[in-house]
């Protein structure tokens, strides 16, 4: 079973992702999800730094795996949450009057330094409609953010230190 299904959690959330993602449960497309599971953990294991295949009985308490899985599964349903909240709000601005639109560009400071950390908050930030990464200093300092409709600049930044940026930091410390 270790051979066949090495980090079973991992395959589990990108079958049910893919599941997700196409919106149907049809034969192909479970069938896609499984394949999907079981390669991509596999091709990646090395660049997302993920511990050696564990067995099924290993615990994740006894690996010390425990608050990393959390924060990891916390931040993925943050992120989801936040796509879904955006849609609605990015509806709601297009089909309101174009007058209460207020897009701005956004430096914000960053406090994570793991270059695959920078990556994943800047793909979360670009997954989330109405905001965009656009940039990065060349100190890696600062990402540059367009979002479509923000007010409260240090609330846009806050918010994404807070719910992006901390769980990243902890889960790609340096």
């Amino acid at each position: 079973m270790k051979r066949i299904l090495p980090y079973p959690a991992a395959s589990v959330v990108l079958c049910l992702s893919w599941l997700l993602i196409r919106n149907t449960a049809s034969f192909d497309t479970v069938v896609m999800g499984a394949v999907v599971g079981l390669i991509v953990p596999l091709l990646s294991a090395r660049f997302l730094g993920l511990p050696e295949p564990i067995a099924p009985r290993t615990s994740v308490a006894r690996l010390g795996l425990g608050p990393r899985v959390g924060t990891a599964l916390h931040l993925f349903g943050v992120v989801l949450w936040d796509i879904v909240v955006a849609n609605l709000q990015v509806a709601r601005l297009i089909l309101g009057r174009e007058s209460k639109i207020h897009p701005v560009f956004i430096w914000v400071p960053l406090d994570i330094t793991h270059p695959t950390g920078i990556t994943l908050l800047a793909t979360i930030i670009t997954m989330t409609p109405g905001t965009i990464s656009s940039d990065l200093s060349d100190d890696r300092k600062y990402l540059l953010v367009h979002a479509l409709d923000a007010g409260d600049e240090p609330a846009v930044i806050a918010s994404i230190k807070a719910r992006y940026e901390a769980p990243l930091i902890r889960l790609f410390p340096c």
